[in-house]
């Protein structure tokens, strides 16, 4: 008798564990011909809660981290994704991409992460800076991490763009909630495995799945998410600016009518750092 396949059962990655939706729902995903490929879990307000805090927990320890250790960490993560190429690449193609294409996209992430994992114990040189003043004073700017950054992925390029807009979160030692592309959850799935083989601490990254319009006003108005990083269409960016007045949050919102080139050279910046960083002013008396 022929053996029946042993099929993966998705589960989302959030403060260092695998978990199904707290609702148990899912929703399925079909391959490029339209065939069922799994049932993926659909994420709740709630699940972004708890996803909220386990960022939270895992916040102070990261921030503590040596710039260089965060740079390695990012490093091993790009080879680890490296070494999985092939495997990521078919999550891809889940989608109706290419081989050639997904595999196109699975270079540019790793790419990116050690683009950043470069920057890691540079862009404080960069992005700080001494102050001259006309009076007997030292003055100083430091940056520091934000806290915890909520991410919203586009459906293209659904690996390279959750990469890109979560690798320069967390280079400064802020922590991430993000919420992958509802059209093509696996590659997010996926990463998901990875991180949890890392050496990125559990719940420095937390991801997950589900629909947009469930999600989008807890993402708006929890106090605890400092900034949101988002490619959102008209009238999510009115609901994520609205909630984000009201809650004191940052904002980074990219037009989701526009395409955006992910593979494009300004799509990674040191300044896409800092979006996600607080500066501090430093008065000091001179001799003192």
């Amino acid at each position: 008798m022929a053996r029946l396949p042993i099929t993966k059962t998705p589960k989302v990655y959030v403060g260092g564990a695998f978990i199904r939706s707290e609702s148990a729902r899912v929703f399925p995903l079909k391959d490029a011909t339209g065939e069922f490929f799994a049932n993926i879990p659909q994420c709740t307000r709630k699940d972004l809660r708890n996803a909220v805090e386990a960022a939270a927990k895992a916040g102070p320890g990261w921030a503590k981290r040596t710039a260089y250790n965060r740079g390695q960490i990012l490093y091993r993560l790009g080879e680890m994704i490296e070494a999985r190429a092939g495997e990521m690449a078919d999550a891809i193609t889940l989608g109706g991409a290419t081989p050639a294409a997904a595999a196109r996209e699975v270079a540019a992430t790793v790419d990116r992460l050690i683009y950043y994992a470069g920057w890691t114990d540079k862009y404080e040189q960069v992005l700080g800076n001494v102050n001259p003043v006309a009076a007997p004073y030292f003055n100083f700017t430091v940056t520091e991490p934000m806290g915890i950054v909520g991410v919203i992925a586009p459906d293209e390029a659904p690996l390279l763009a959750l990469i890109s807009l979560i690798a320069p979160a967390i280079t400064s030692g802020n922590t991430v909630v993000a919420l992958a592309s509802t059209t093509q959850p696996y590659p997010a799935i996926l990463l998901g495995e990875m991180l949890a083989t890392s050496d990125l601490p559990g719940g420095v990254v937390n991801l997950l799945t589900g629909f947009r319009k469930e999600m989008i006003s807890t993402f708006a108005t929890h106090t605890h998410l400092r900034a949101i990083s988002a490619v959102v269409n008209a009238e999510e960016r009115k609901a994520l600016a609205l909630g984000a007045a009201d809650s004191v949050k940052r904002t980074h919102l990219l037009k989701a009518e526009e395409k955006q080139d992910w593979f494009a050279d300004n799509a990674q910046s040191v300044y896409a750092i800092r979006d996600t960083l607080e500066f501090k002013t430093t008065w000091h008396p001179v001799g003192a």
